[in-house]
C-alpha cells in the first residue's frame, strides 16, 4: 500500500464526526484546503499531544483558509469523549473498517500499528503535501502550516 503521492487527486470521503454530523472532503472543495491528519488512537499519549497541536494552531489554519479533519479507527462515542475532552475544535472522523486510511495509503507503524499522516489537499481536492512521522507529533502541524500558509499565498 502506497501512500498518495503529491499531484494526485484526493479520494473524497463520506464518514460522521463524533456528533454524527456527516464529513466529506467534497463540502470543502471549490472553499478552502483540507488538512486531513491519520492518527492511531484516541487517548494515547502522542495522539493527544498532536491532536492538542493541531486545537493550538487551529486559528493559525482557518485565517490560511484550511479546515482540519482527524481520523482514526476509534468510534464516534470515542471520537466525541476525547474531542469534549481537549476542546478540540475541528471534526475527527471514524473509519472503523480502515477504508479511507487504505484509500489514502497511510503506512503501519512498526508493520502492525495504525500509522501516522498527515495531508494537505488543496481547495481543487489535490494533495499538496504529504507527511508520515510516527512520533513527530507537532512536526505535523508544523510542517501542515507552512504548506497551508504557502497555499494561501498563491
Amino acid at each position: 500500500m502506497a501512500t498518495l503521492s503529491l499531484g494526485a487527486a484526493a479520494p473524497d470521503f463520506n464518514k460522521t464526526d463524533g456528533d454524527g454530523r456527516p464529513v466529506s472532503l467534497a463540502q470543502h472543495r471549490g472553499k478552502q484546503a483540507v488538512v486531513l491528519f491519520f492518527y492511531p488512537k484516541d487517548e494515547t499519549p502522542i495522539c493527544t499531544k498532536e491532536a492538542c497541536a493541531f486545537r493550538d494552531a487551529f486559528a493559525d489554519f482557518a485565517a490560511a483558509g484550511a479546515a482540519v479533519i482527524g481520523v482514526s479507527a476509534d468510534g464516534a462515542a470515542s471520537h466525541q469523549s476525547f474531542a469534549a475532552r481537549l476542546k478540540l475544535p475541528f471534526s475527527l472522523v471514524s473509519d472503523e473498517d480502515g477504508a479511507l486510511r487504505k484509500a489514502y495509503g497511510v503506512p503501519k507503524t512498526l508493520l502492525v500499528l495504525p500509522g501516522r499522516t498527515t495531508f494537505v489537499i488543496d481547495r481543487d481536492g489535490v494533495i499538496r503535501h504529504a507527511f508520515t512521522a510516527a512520533f513527530g507529533s507537532q512536526s505535523h502541524v508544523d510542517e501542515a502550516l507552512a504548506v497551508v500558509k504557502k497555499l494561501a499565498a498563491g
